[in-house]
């Protein structure tokens, strides 16, 4: 039987866009069929076709196995020449000068800043007056001696010496304690320039006076 317009044996199906399609009910599966309208519904937008390989998952990063090392302070450097030798330590001052002093057994050597006592001070009197400490305690020619000093003029520098020299000797053996307290090689000296005054010529020295 045709399909009129009003008929109620038939319902309206989309076909293309803007025209209409009746179809008798007997002909269609209405559970399998989709019929929609182009022209009042839109259609979803298809995907965009994908040019390269597929996204590949990355795996979460690992936190390292390797233990971090600790900061910490820096390990003093051993000179070669000492180093696997019981060694003292002495600090000795004077003036403006600060002298580190190190000793331990062996030939007899001494090194100030890395150069020979010969080389490093030019005067005999300070020569031979660095070298009283290992004179009356005798233990010159089986100790080796490494200074570093800085600071002030070569009197200052060789007072520091004498000191830090005579403090290692005192830390490596107690017995020669007494005599390098005796020599006063223990006693720290103080005595340094006085500052010059205001109003004076020097620290003590006043201008010369004119009557007229």
């Amino acid at each position: 039987m045709p399909c009129g317009t009003g008929s109620a044996a038939c319902r309206p199906s989309g076909g293309e866009a803007g025209v209409r399609q009746w179809f008798p009910l007997g002909t269609l599966n209405w559970e399998n069929a989709h019929v929609t309208d182009h022209a009042t519904t839109p259609q979803d937008p298809e995907p965009a076709p994908t040019t390269g390989a597929p996204d590949q998952a990355v795996p979460a990063s690992e936190p390292s196995s390797a233990p971090s090392q600790p900061v910490g302070q820096p390990q003093p450097v051993v000179p070669p020449a000492v180093q696997g030798r019981a060694s003292s330590w002495g600090t000795g001052r004077r003036k403006r000068a600060v002298a580190r002093v190190r000793v331990c057994p062996g030939s007899g050597t001494f090194r100030i800043n890395g150069r020979e006592i010969d080389d490093y001070f030019r005067s005999d009197t300070d020569r031979q007056f660095v070298r009283q400490p290992l004179e009356v305690t005798n233990t010159g020619s089986h100790m080796d001696v490494v200074v570093n000093v800085y600071g002030g003029g070569t009197t200052g520098q060789a007072g520091a010496i004498v000191l830090g020299l005579a403090r290692a000797l005192k830390a490596a053996d107690s017995s020669h304690e007494s005599i390098l307290r005796d020599r006063h090689y223990l006693t720290r000296d103080s005595r340094k320039v006085e500052r010059k005054k205001y109003g004076r010529r020097g620290a003590r020295r006043s201008f010369q006076f004119s009557k007229r």
